[in-house]
């Protein structure tokens, strides 16, 4: 999962992305306003922690561009402890969920996982894809009986495909998914083809059909019949 942390309290922001990113997550931070609207402009989230109170701008703002640019992201909102009325109307404007101020990692991260399921799985914790099987929440893949032993950016990937099955992905935004701030300082991103030779073996290794298309010039595809 991907997510978007926009906290202007430098503390607290470093603290939920150092935690996110040991629970597994692609986690980056926008320190202010102008900054979460350049990265949600450029980039893609599945996520975004939204504090509302910004020193540049108002996080309802931000969560408004959401809803009319990205009515798909799931939006977790951080607001004061006695802030009512913002809880309110954030999610009268389409915010999933809200916590106070201050609040438990371990609540945080059950509640992103919530917001999660319900955008992208469809509520269920276990996808099935043909003849493979995926538990979000163990991170147990199988196909048919065989089970898989991925790595954890194999697992990402393989669920990120099968959420955008039969759309074509470029190297960079599978990139960006993945490993987020990081692919700014590369030079090339030949390593997806390699995490992804990589996953194609083991899954017709374990009895699956190639489903993931090279797309000559564009990218990938992860090919399921409808």
């Amino acid at each position: 999962m991907k997510i978007l942390v926009v906290e202007d309290h430098e503390e607290l922001a470093q603290n939920v992305h150092a935690y996110l990113e040991q629970e597994g997550y692609v986690c980056e931070v926008a320190e202010n306003y102008h900054s979460a609207l350049n990265k949600l402009g450029g980039f893609e989230y599945d996520a975004v922690i939204l504090d509302l109170m910004l020193p540049d701008g108002n996080g309802l703002d931000i969560l408004k561009w959401l809803k009319s640019n990205q009515s798909d992201m799931g939006v977790l909102i951080l607001s004061a402890k006695n802030a009512l009325n913002d809880k309110v109307e954030g999610l009268e404007l389409g915010a999933d969920d809200y916590l106070s101020k201050p609040f438990h990692f371990t609540e945080l991260n059950a509640r992103l996982k919530a917001i999660y399921r319900r955008r992208k799985l469809k509520g269920h914790d276990i996808i099935q894809c043909s003849n493979i099987s995926i538990n979000s929440e163990t991170m147990e893949v199988k196909v048919g009986e065989n089970l898989l032993e991925l790595t954890r950016k194999e697992f990402e990937l393989l669920l990120y495909f099968i959420i955008n099955k039969n759309r074509v992905l470029t190297k960079q935004s599978i990139a960006e998914h993945l490993w987020g701030d990081y692919i700014d300082s590369l030079d090339s991103f030949d390593f997806v083809y390699q995490h992804i030779k990589n996953l194609r073996k083991k899954l017709m290794q374990a009895g699956s059909d190639d489903p993931i298309q090279t797309m000559y010039g564009s990218g990938y595809k992860f090919m399921v019949s409808e």
